[in-house]
């Protein structure tokens, strides 16, 4: 049983229709009276599934749902059906949704059992399915209710367990499928709780995820998984010593002191290759003396989010394993106002000696970055480096709110980072990296100035920082929009989201 969500995911065996359950809950694709086990839980009820279907106009699509009680009539208590709209244009990412609103439908009745059918979609996908469905179930009854204080909102969940069914049948799994759906379960598991834990990370106030603060938890995440994983934290003055100007700039107008943090996981053989994930850890950002306005400054708490979700990736890799030596690295620090501020006009020297222009205070990110991308290839020696921030807000424009912006010179690898986005679902799009553009970054008292013009605003970020990856292969990702959301759905309330860890732990892990 998780400790943290108070249930456990478990594959069931039996017939559907005998499961001794508080709820038994099945989706189905448009029409229910075509769907198979819609139509053998409408026998079993005696046509009163059918008959409050179409009484609730409910036809299958899409956000639909519908609930009965069984008046003993099947063991299960209360069935729960969840429209999917069609099959070809259900993936398997979507089920996270499906089973995310099953499970809070069951909260919210006070269910502790729910048997859930799992869907069947083609060969050689129940797998894959069930890690999703667990996902779902995880994300969605997440919570971030530290700071509530009425007795409801910290009522605990009802939800104890949630049970996979893979025939409505009752056909036993054989041996080999049996393995495969455990270890989906188990990796569903561990990738949902790395997301819930960055997206506390994210969603906590600004004046308690310190840099300090992040850096302790990357610490107690090392002491978890001793043996394969491990951290090193740098203070002011090892950063300075490694000469690292720009990060230290960013962070030098704030009390708290900033910390860069490195984690390290080894597998037990010989690596395949070497990953090094970099994740912006802006912790608080005012805008610096290029002050934001308060209504932009308000969720500036979330500029760590690629931090928190290369950290927490972290833990679900160490869980699952990988045959691939990965580190984490980032750069923690607030970017605040203050007599010892960095100024526009200043001019910084970076870690790899790289002197820059600022011209733009609250272009701060990718000062931090250059300098950990610097860290990450020369102390790292990587195959390959990714970087996750929420970097732009040109990206957002170009892109919305939900999609990441993927940038990147080398093909071979963005086409491999794209294809694992594809896979969990996370919603990225490969944007050009059109060196022409680099003429904007262009200084006359330095070697480069830290924005360029109105235009392209999100490539020239992206170029900024290809400048200290150099020939190492590399990919950045600009998550500012899809890092919070303002808008519930069932997989993902309000706030912090832990987007892109998922992708994360799908590029580095071996299913």
């Amino acid at each position: 049983m998780d400790a943290k969500t108070g249930f456990e995911v478990t594959l069931l065996t039996g017939p559907a229709l005998q499961a001794q359950v508080d709820v038994l809950a099945f989706t189905t694709f448009g029409d229910p009276s075509k769907d198979a086990v819609f139509k053998s839980a409408d026998q079993a009820l005696g046509g009163h599934l059918a008959e409050v279907a179409k009484a609730e106009s409910f036809e299958g699509k899409p956000g639909q749902s519908l609930s009965i009680y069984t008046h003993g009539k099947i063991p299960a208590k209360r069935v729960v059906v969840i429209g999917a709209g069609g099959r070809g244009d259900f993936s398997n990412a979507n089920l996270r949704d499906v089973t995310a609103a099953i499970a809070q439908s069951a909260n919210k009745v006070n269910a502790a059992s729910v048997a859930f059918v799992l869907p069947v979609l083609g060969a050689n996908r129940d797998a894959l399915l069930a890690q999703m469905a667990v996902e779902g179930v995880h994300l969605g009854t997440y919570k971030f209710g530290r700071y509530l204080t009425s007795e409801d909102q910290k009522k605990p969940h009802s939800l104890k367990s949630f049970g996979l069914v893979t025939d409505v049948k009752g056909k036993k799994p054989n041996a080999s499928q049996t393995k495969q759906l455990t270890a989906a379960i188990a990796r569903g598991a561990a990738i949902a709780q790395a997301t819930n834990y960055a997206r506390d990370l994210i969603n906590e106030p600004a004046a308690v995820a310190t840099p300090a603060h992040i850096a302790a938890q990357a610490q107690a995440l090392a002491k978890k998984h001793k043996g394969s994983l491990s951290v090193t934290v740098l203070d002011a003055k090892k950063c300075a010593e490694l000469g690292m100007g720009m990060f230290l700039a960013v962070g030098q107008g704030s009390d708290q002191e900033p910390r860069f943090v490195h984690m390290t996981y080894k597998p037990a053989k010989k690596p395949k290759k070497k990953i090094a994930l970099i994740g912006k850890g802006v912790t608080f950002d005012s805008g610096g003396y290029s002050l934001k306005p308060s209504a932009s400054m308000e969720d500036m708490k979330i500029d760590m989010s690629g931090a928190a979700a290369v950290i927490s990736a972290m833990d679900a890799i160490a869980t699952i394993g990988s045959e691939n030596e990965v580190h984490a690295v980032t750069a923690l620090c607030e970017n605040l106002v203050s007599g010892r501020a960095y100024k526009l006009g200043d001019v910084l020297t970076s870690m790899d000696g790289t002197t820059v222009e600022i011209n733009n205070t609250d272009a701060e990110g990718r000062l931090t970055l250059g300098d950990a991308i610097t860290y990450a290839r020369t102390k790292i020696d990587p195959d390959e480096m990714f970087d996750f921030a929420t970097l732009t807000g040109a990206c957002m424009v170009a892109l919305g709110p939900y999609t990441a912006g993927v940038m990147s010179d080398n093909e071979p690898l963005v086409k491999n980072w794209l294809a694992a986005a594809q896979q969990t679902g996370e919603d990225m799009w490969r944007l050009p990296l059109n060196t022409r553009l680099r003429e904007q970054l262009k200084s006359p008292i330095a070697d480069m100035r830290n924005t360029g013009d109105r235009y392209g605003g999100a490539i020239t970020a992206g170029l900024f920082l290809k400048t200290f990856a150099k020939d190492t292969p590399w990919v950045h990702v600009d998550i500012a929009g899809p890092a919070s959301t303002s808008s519930n759905r069932p997989s993902q309330p309000k706030g912090g989201t832990g987007f892109a860890v998922a992708t994360i732990v799908e590029y580095a892990t071996k299913r």
